[in-house]
């Protein structure tokens, strides 16, 4: 039976989502989990592959399972497995054909900026200090040329493409994008769109939050865009701010 998973998780000690061999990743900690409380051989598909470092809330994980797994007891089997780096916040029935990655319709990302001059230490895992005053206006202008469909070529870290082989597109449809002052300094930028390049949403946020100190002109965004090249924007973000936040299908 096709199962779907709602995962969460802290991936400051991970290599990223995606299983690599001899590194500690959330799908090889999951994957064994599961393994050990079923009793077989799994294979995991999720929404979004985040990267190292990067965290998730809504994380989406699709699997097949043995017909009649009681699923509520490998749900308790979980939590107790994984936690807390990982911990699997719902496991239910999904629908034959559902995927994880191929039935989702819109994914959303936050990425969290502590904006003052001192650094917080309960928030050094999951915020990327800033603390040069952003001015907000500013970061809520440079998120208006994103909105819409574009390449993002020069947002991202472009895919390898074996010799022969067609490229790869980077065209990509945002839905929305903007920021919120959560007060005491904390900004939180939130992202949505039908899907993602490699490091886009980090790409993003690095030459929004130059244009928040006003080293880049909102204007200038839309010209970065349409020029494809990656070393027209800023540097990226780094990645501990960044959370895979939902996913809607």
């Amino acid at each position: 039976m096709r199962v779907r998973m709602l995962v969460a998780y802290d991936g400051t000690g991970f290599h990223g989502f995606a299983d690599q061999p001899g590194q500690r990743t959330v799908a090889g900690t999951l994957a064994a989990a599961i393994e050990r409380v079923v009793r077989h051989p799994v294979e995991l598909t999720c929404a979004g592959r985040t990267d190292r470092g990067v965290h998730a809330w809504g994380q989406v994980v699709s699997l097949d399972l043995a017909e009649g797994t009681d699923l509520d007891a490998l749900h308790r089997s979980l939590v107790k497995l994984c936690g807390p780096d990982v911990v699997v916040r719902e496991v239910k029935r999904a629908e034959p054909d559902f995927d994880a990655r191929f039935s989702a319709r819109a994914r959303t990302y936050r990425y969290t900026v502590v904006n003052r001059p001192v650094p917080d230490p309960f928030l050094a895992r999951t915020a990327w200090h800033v603390a040069a005053p952003l001015d907000l206006e500013l970061l809520t202008l440079a998120c208006d040329p994103f909105l819409g469909e574009h390449d993002f070529a020069a947002f991202c870290r472009r895919p390898k493409v074996p010799a022969g082989a067609e490229p790869v597109s980077l065209v990509r449809r945002v839905l929305a994008a903007g920021w919120d002052d959560l007060g005491d300094g904390v900004l939180q930028f939130e992202i949505t769109a039908t899907a993602f390049c490699h490091q886009m949403v980090r790409s993003v946020v690095g030459t929004v939050v130059a244009a928040g100190h006003g080293q880049v002109r909102a204007g200038d965004i839309l010209g970065i865009l349409r020029s494809g090249h990656r070393a027209n924007a800023a540097p990226i973000a780094p990645p501990q701010g960044l959370c895979l936040w939902h996913v809607a299908y």
